[in-house]
Protein backbone atom coordinates (compact mmCIF):
# COMPACT_ATOMS: atom_id res chain seq x y z
CA UNK A 1 0.00 0.00 0.00
CA UNK A 2 1.36 3.70 -0.83
CA UNK A 3 2.39 5.94 1.80
CA UNK A 4 -0.80 7.19 4.03
CA UNK A 5 -1.61 10.11 4.98
CA UNK A 6 -4.45 10.32 7.49
CA UNK A 7 -4.46 6.94 7.87
CA UNK A 8 -2.35 5.18 10.51
CA UNK A 9 -1.47 1.67 12.47
CA UNK A 10 -3.75 -0.33 13.98
CA UNK A 11 -1.02 0.24 16.98
CA UNK A 12 -1.51 -0.59 20.39
CA UNK A 13 -4.00 1.31 22.59
CA UNK A 14 -4.00 -0.30 26.36
CA UNK A 15 -7.76 1.52 26.41
CA UNK A 16 -9.13 0.38 22.96
CA UNK A 17 -6.97 -2.67 21.98
CA UNK A 18 -5.98 -2.21 18.14
CA UNK A 19 -6.74 1.13 17.41
CA UNK A 20 -6.80 2.17 13.58
CA UNK A 21 -6.20 5.88 13.63
CA UNK A 22 -7.17 8.86 11.41
CA UNK A 23 -5.58 12.00 11.82
CA UNK A 24 -7.32 14.99 10.42
CA UNK A 25 -4.94 17.43 11.70
CA UNK A 26 -1.57 18.55 10.40
CA UNK A 27 1.38 17.59 12.15
CA UNK A 28 1.59 18.87 16.46
CA UNK A 29 -1.79 21.90 15.51
CA UNK A 30 -3.43 21.90 18.81
CA UNK A 31 -4.83 24.75 21.57
CA UNK A 32 -2.69 23.10 24.06
CA UNK A 33 1.05 22.47 24.18
CA UNK A 34 1.04 20.17 27.29
CA UNK A 35 4.41 19.41 28.87
CA UNK A 36 3.78 16.19 29.25
CA UNK A 37 3.09 15.61 25.07
CA UNK A 38 4.72 12.19 24.03
CA UNK A 39 4.34 14.35 20.51
CA UNK A 40 6.89 17.22 22.01
CA UNK A 41 5.89 20.97 22.41
CA UNK A 42 2.81 22.12 19.81
CA UNK A 43 5.01 24.34 17.06
CA UNK A 44 1.54 25.40 15.35
CA UNK A 45 -0.90 26.94 18.58
CA UNK A 46 -4.54 27.72 17.24
CA UNK A 47 -8.04 27.11 18.62
CA UNK A 48 -9.91 28.33 15.60
CA UNK A 49 -11.58 25.52 13.44
CA UNK A 50 -10.58 24.77 9.87
CA UNK A 51 -11.15 21.85 7.25
CA UNK A 52 -7.18 21.46 7.29
CA UNK A 53 -7.62 18.22 4.59
CA UNK A 54 -10.57 17.67 2.28
CA UNK A 55 -13.23 15.85 3.75
CA UNK A 56 -13.33 13.69 0.81
CA UNK A 57 -9.23 12.88 1.27
CA UNK A 58 -9.47 11.27 4.39
CA UNK A 59 -12.87 9.18 3.44
CA UNK A 60 -11.33 8.10 0.10
CA UNK A 61 -7.73 6.84 2.16
CA UNK A 62 -10.01 5.02 4.64
CA UNK A 63 -11.98 3.25 1.85
CA UNK A 64 -8.63 2.03 0.04
CA UNK A 65 -7.23 1.21 3.91
CA UNK A 66 -9.91 -0.93 4.44
CA UNK A 67 -9.64 -2.89 0.56
CA UNK A 68 -6.84 -4.29 1.96
CA UNK A 69 -7.46 -5.12 5.65
CA UNK A 70 -10.22 -5.01 8.63
CA UNK A 71 -8.08 -5.94 11.48
CA UNK A 72 -8.54 -3.72 13.90
CA UNK A 73 -10.88 -3.01 17.09
CA UNK A 74 -11.81 0.14 16.76
CA UNK A 75 -11.66 3.58 14.21
CA UNK A 76 -9.91 6.56 16.70
CA UNK A 77 -9.92 10.17 15.54
CA UNK A 78 -6.75 11.70 17.10
CA UNK A 79 -3.48 11.59 15.39
CA UNK A 80 -1.41 14.59 15.22
CA UNK A 81 -3.14 17.74 16.80
CA UNK A 82 -6.58 17.94 18.82
CA UNK A 83 -9.23 16.32 16.27
CA UNK A 84 -11.87 18.71 17.84
CA UNK A 85 -10.33 21.74 15.39
CA UNK A 86 -11.01 19.86 12.39
CA UNK A 87 -14.59 21.73 11.61
CA UNK A 88 -16.10 18.42 9.74
CA UNK A 89 -15.25 16.32 12.76
CA UNK A 90 -19.02 15.41 12.72
CA UNK A 91 -19.13 14.52 9.03
CA UNK A 92 -15.77 12.32 9.20
CA UNK A 93 -17.26 10.58 12.43
CA UNK A 94 -20.60 9.70 10.39
CA UNK A 95 -18.93 8.70 7.15
CA UNK A 96 -16.19 6.53 9.33
CA UNK A 97 -19.30 4.77 10.87
CA UNK A 98 -20.89 4.44 7.44
CA UNK A 99 -18.12 2.11 6.39
CA UNK A 100 -17.08 0.31 9.28
CA UNK A 101 -19.01 -0.99 12.06
CA UNK A 102 -16.61 -1.23 14.68
CA UNK A 103 -17.07 1.47 16.98
CA UNK A 104 -15.28 5.14 16.10
CA UNK A 105 -13.93 7.11 19.07
CA UNK A 106 -12.60 10.53 19.17
CA UNK A 107 -9.95 11.42 21.94
CA UNK A 108 -9.64 15.28 22.83
CA UNK A 109 -8.64 17.77 24.96
CA UNK A 110 -11.70 18.99 26.00
CA UNK A 111 -11.11 22.63 25.23
CA UNK A 112 -13.22 23.11 23.23
CA UNK A 113 -16.49 21.43 24.17
CA UNK A 114 -18.14 24.59 25.71
CA UNK A 115 -18.57 25.34 22.00
CA UNK A 116 -21.86 23.72 20.84
CA UNK A 117 -20.78 22.52 17.21
CA UNK A 118 -18.31 20.86 19.00
CA UNK A 119 -20.83 18.79 21.46
CA UNK A 120 -22.73 18.26 18.33
CA UNK A 121 -20.51 16.55 16.42
CA UNK A 122 -19.27 14.55 18.54
CA UNK A 123 -22.43 13.38 19.53
CA UNK A 124 -22.06 11.05 16.46
CA UNK A 125 -19.38 9.02 18.45
CA UNK A 126 -19.30 6.12 19.84
CA UNK A 127 -16.66 6.57 22.49
CA UNK A 128 -15.54 9.89 23.61
CA UNK A 129 -12.32 10.46 25.56
CA UNK A 130 -11.31 13.83 27.24
CA UNK A 131 -8.76 14.66 28.95
CA UNK A 132 -9.32 16.89 32.11
CA UNK A 133 -5.62 17.15 33.80
CA UNK A 134 -6.20 20.40 35.71
CA UNK A 135 -8.48 21.50 38.41
CA UNK A 136 -8.07 24.95 38.68
CA UNK A 137 -7.10 27.72 36.10
CA UNK A 138 -3.39 27.75 37.70
CA UNK A 139 -2.66 24.17 37.40
CA UNK A 140 -4.79 23.77 33.78
CA UNK A 141 -2.05 26.49 32.57
CA UNK A 142 0.79 24.67 34.47
CA UNK A 143 0.24 21.43 32.47
CA UNK A 144 -1.96 22.00 29.82
CA UNK A 145 -0.33 25.54 28.68
CA UNK A 146 -3.54 26.75 27.09
CA UNK A 147 -4.13 29.03 23.62
CA UNK A 148 -4.27 32.31 25.21
CA UNK A 149 -8.32 32.69 25.37
CA UNK A 150 -8.69 29.29 27.09
CA UNK A 151 -10.26 29.50 30.80
CA UNK A 152 -10.43 26.57 32.35
CA UNK A 153 -13.94 27.54 33.37
CA UNK A 154 -15.59 27.59 30.71
CA UNK A 155 -13.83 24.07 29.41
CA UNK A 156 -14.87 22.61 32.41
CA UNK A 157 -18.53 24.17 31.93
CA UNK A 158 -18.28 22.55 28.45
CA UNK A 159 -17.35 18.87 29.33
CA UNK A 160 -19.81 18.72 32.32
CA UNK A 161 -22.75 19.53 29.98
CA UNK A 162 -21.49 17.50 27.38
CA UNK A 163 -21.38 14.73 29.95
CA UNK A 164 -25.00 14.91 30.34
CA UNK A 165 -25.80 15.36 26.85
CA UNK A 166 -23.77 12.61 25.39
CA UNK A 167 -25.56 9.36 24.79
CA UNK A 168 -22.08 7.19 23.90
CA UNK A 169 -19.94 6.06 26.38
CA UNK A 170 -17.32 9.04 28.26
CA UNK A 171 -13.52 7.65 29.19
CA UNK A 172 -12.08 10.62 30.85
CA UNK A 173 -8.31 10.42 31.67
CA UNK A 174 -6.74 12.60 34.31
CA UNK A 175 -2.91 13.03 34.08
CA UNK A 176 -1.12 12.95 36.94
CA UNK A 177 2.66 14.55 37.41
CA UNK A 178 4.75 14.65 40.02
CA UNK A 179 4.84 17.73 42.23
CA UNK A 180 1.82 19.53 39.89
CA UNK A 181 -0.84 17.35 40.66
CA UNK A 182 -0.23 14.36 42.65
CA UNK A 183 -1.08 15.22 45.99
CA UNK A 184 -3.70 14.24 48.41
CA UNK A 185 -4.97 17.57 48.39
CA UNK A 186 -5.18 17.67 44.42
CA UNK A 187 -6.71 14.07 44.31
CA UNK A 188 -9.52 15.27 46.92
CA UNK A 189 -9.84 18.35 44.37
CA UNK A 190 -10.36 16.09 41.38
CA UNK A 191 -12.84 14.14 43.52
CA UNK A 192 -14.84 16.92 43.71
CA UNK A 193 -14.91 18.06 40.23
CA UNK A 194 -15.92 14.19 39.22
CA UNK A 195 -18.84 14.34 41.10
CA UNK A 196 -20.06 16.80 38.36
CA UNK A 197 -19.21 14.71 35.11
CA UNK A 198 -21.41 12.03 33.92
CA UNK A 199 -18.47 9.43 32.42
CA UNK A 200 -18.61 6.06 32.05
CA UNK A 201 -14.59 5.14 33.28
CA UNK A 202 -11.74 7.12 34.29
CA UNK A 203 -7.91 6.47 33.64
CA UNK A 204 -5.10 7.87 35.41
CA UNK A 205 -2.33 8.16 33.44
CA UNK A 206 0.98 9.18 33.56
CA UNK A 207 3.97 10.15 31.55
CA UNK A 208 5.39 6.97 31.01
CA UNK A 209 7.48 8.24 27.69
CA UNK A 210 9.30 11.33 27.15
CA UNK A 211 7.58 14.34 28.13
CA UNK A 212 7.97 17.45 25.79
CA UNK A 213 9.44 18.90 28.57
CA UNK A 214 12.59 17.45 30.21
CA UNK A 215 11.51 18.05 34.37
CA UNK A 216 8.08 16.45 33.88
CA UNK A 217 8.28 13.09 36.18
CA UNK A 218 6.39 9.97 36.89
CA UNK A 219 4.38 9.98 39.89
CA UNK A 220 5.35 7.38 42.04
CA UNK A 221 3.55 3.59 42.51
CA UNK A 222 2.22 4.63 45.80
CA UNK A 223 0.71 7.77 44.76
CA UNK A 224 -1.29 6.23 41.35
CA UNK A 225 -2.41 3.68 44.20
CA UNK A 226 -3.52 6.18 46.51
CA UNK A 227 -5.47 7.88 43.16
CA UNK A 228 -7.01 4.84 42.05
CA UNK A 229 -8.53 3.92 45.29
CA UNK A 230 -9.37 7.60 45.97
CA UNK A 231 -10.75 8.44 42.32
CA UNK A 232 -12.04 4.38 41.48
CA UNK A 233 -10.11 5.10 38.41
CA UNK A 234 -8.18 2.83 36.78
CA UNK A 235 -4.79 3.10 36.01
CA UNK A 236 -3.41 3.17 32.41
CA UNK A 237 0.08 1.67 33.44
CA UNK A 238 -1.35 -1.50 34.71
CA UNK A 239 -2.70 -2.18 31.51
CA UNK A 240 -1.69 -4.59 28.95
CA UNK A 241 -0.88 -3.36 25.48
CA UNK A 242 -0.42 -5.48 22.09
CA UNK A 243 1.99 -4.47 19.33
CA UNK A 244 2.02 -2.15 16.33
CA UNK A 245 0.69 -2.61 12.75
CA UNK A 246 1.07 -0.59 9.60
CA UNK A 247 0.02 -1.76 6.15
CA UNK A 248 2.29 0.41 4.60
CA UNK A 249 4.62 -1.93 2.41
CA UNK A 250 8.06 -0.25 2.91
CA UNK A 251 9.56 -0.93 6.03
CA UNK A 252 11.21 2.35 6.42
CA UNK A 253 8.02 4.68 5.78
CA UNK A 254 5.40 2.57 8.42
CA UNK A 255 8.28 3.58 11.04
CA UNK A 256 8.10 7.03 10.28
CA UNK A 257 4.44 7.00 9.77
CA UNK A 258 3.58 5.51 13.18
CA UNK A 259 6.39 7.47 14.69
CA UNK A 260 4.76 10.35 13.93
CA UNK A 261 1.89 10.33 15.41
CA UNK A 262 2.71 7.43 17.97
CA UNK A 263 6.85 7.63 19.24
CA UNK A 264 7.94 4.03 19.78
CA UNK A 265 10.94 2.80 22.45
CA UNK A 266 13.28 0.36 21.44
CA UNK A 267 11.77 -2.55 22.54
CA UNK A 268 8.31 -1.48 20.48
CA UNK A 269 10.66 -0.70 17.49
CA UNK A 270 13.00 -4.05 17.72
CA UNK A 271 9.26 -5.93 18.17
CA UNK A 272 7.78 -4.11 15.29
CA UNK A 273 10.59 -4.72 12.59
CA UNK A 274 10.52 -8.16 13.80
CA UNK A 275 7.16 -8.72 12.95
CA UNK A 276 7.66 -7.80 9.50
CA UNK A 277 10.62 -9.72 9.02
CA UNK A 278 12.74 -7.28 8.21
CA UNK A 279 16.36 -8.88 7.94
CA UNK A 280 18.72 -6.43 8.69
CA UNK A 281 17.21 -5.22 11.88
CA UNK A 282 20.25 -3.52 13.51
CA UNK A 283 21.01 -1.40 10.24
CA UNK A 284 17.28 -0.23 9.88
CA UNK A 285 17.46 1.20 13.37
CA UNK A 286 20.86 2.27 12.70
CA UNK A 287 19.28 4.19 9.58
CA UNK A 288 16.35 5.46 11.93
CA UNK A 289 18.76 6.92 14.77
CA UNK A 290 20.99 8.67 12.07
CA UNK A 291 17.99 10.54 10.13
CA UNK A 292 17.87 13.92 11.02
CA UNK A 293 13.64 13.06 10.88
CA UNK A 294 13.55 11.11 14.10
CA UNK A 295 14.70 12.35 17.54
CA UNK A 296 16.65 9.74 19.92
CA UNK A 297 15.09 10.72 23.59
CA UNK A 298 17.12 8.58 26.25
CA UNK A 299 14.35 8.23 28.50
CA UNK A 300 14.50 6.24 32.36
CA UNK A 301 16.94 4.08 30.50
CA UNK A 302 15.57 3.26 27.32
CA UNK A 303 15.31 5.27 24.05
CA UNK A 304 12.58 6.57 22.36
CA UNK A 305 11.67 7.35 18.70
CA UNK A 306 10.12 10.37 18.35
CA UNK A 307 9.14 12.64 14.84
CA UNK A 308 10.55 16.29 15.57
Amino acid sequence: METLKFVYGPIPSRRLGKSLGVSPIPQKTCNYSCIYCQLGRTNKMTNERQEFFKLEDIINEFKNYLKNSDIFDVVTVVGEGEPTLYSKLGELVRELKNLTDNPVAVITNGALLNDKKVQEDLMEADIVLPSINGYNEEISKKIDRPYGKIKFDETLKGIIEFSHLYKGELWLEIMLLDGINDSKESIKEYKKLLEKIKYTRLYLNTCVRPPAEPDVNMITKEKMKYAVNELGGISIDMLSSGSFFSEILDDYESVLSLCKRHPMNQFELKSFLESRKVNKIDEMIERIEKDPKFNVINYRGIKTYRVK
